[in-house]
């Protein structure tokens, strides 16, 4: 079974999107500047200037939304799409109900039920989620004014079809957030489709070398920077990791 379509990580991803930081880590010395990551995800790697004026948003492996919803606080439509049919059932039932229960693991099967909640002050009417294949697109998208790729780009078996599809999907001055903690596994990606993490010609090659020779006769590289997050896995485990973010602009 996909590890995406199960109740674990569905549960994993609810708490990571929507869950409050005394949900998550309620421990005083843990890395708070962690949490929020879906949000930060748009608030600090897009920032003000990049929305700004923004009428198409689209938020590419949205998993359960977050990311989706907050883009709908500045974009007058959101698209998110996942290929996990789960992922996007959740999100869509928060967009309608505005909340959804789901229980996190604190330790074996012993669980706590919680519920995610969308903002009240965002517009849902905004946002539609669908599923789909960031490797092969419906042709139909449209044209957006800014592009979220959130970890996503290190769980495709082929990235490069994806970034090939990116220019038609921005017009000239759009924006294009990419993040990831660049976890190349083969289980995901054949290791030759891997856009860095490896050595080619006797040359390191890092992700992000592999990002610009894709994009670069479309995008401009604005700027880069580190976005930590959190993802906990039960009252005593957390996964700590460092996204890369890149902002992109289209030439």
């Amino acid at each position: 079974m996909n590890l995406y379509e199960t109740d674990k990580l569905l549960g994993e991803y609810l708490l990571f999107h929507y869950g409050t930081a005394e949900e998550i880590l309620p421990y005083p010395g843990g890395p708070h500047a962690a949490l929020d990551y879906p949000v930060r995800c748009v608030t600090e790697g897009l920032g003000a200037e990049s929305l700004r004026g923004a009428v198409r948003a689209l938020d590419l492996g949205c998993a359960v939304g977050r990311s989706t919803f907050e883009l709908a606080r500045h974009a007058r439509e959101v698209v998110g799409i996942d290929f996990s049919r789960r992922f996007i059932e959740a999100a869509s039932a928060l967009r309608d109900n505005g909340e959804l229960a789901y229980r996190r693991t604190d330790e074996g099967t012993l669980c706590t039920s919680l519920v995610a909640r969308v903002p009240a002050e965002i517009d849902c009417r905004r946002v539609s989620f669908e599923t789909g294949d960031a490797m092969a697109l419906r042709p139909d998208l449209g044209v957006f004014d800014v592009v979220l790729l959130a970890n996503l780009i290190d769980r495709l078996t082929e990235p490069q079809r994806c970034l090939e599809r990116l220019p038609a999907l921005l017009g000239t001055g759009g924006s294009l957030l990419i993040t990831s903690p660049y976890t190349w596994m083969e289980e995901f990606t054949p290791r030759e489709n891997w856009l860095g993490g490896v050595e080619r010609a006797g040359e390191a090659v890092r992700t992000l070398d592999g990002l610009q020779a894709a994009l670069e006769d479309a995008f401009e590289l604005v700027e880069t920077r580190d976005l930590p997050f959190l993802i906990r896995e039960h009252a005593r485990k957390f996964q700590w990791s460092v996204a890369q973010a890149s902002l992109w602009r289209r030439k």
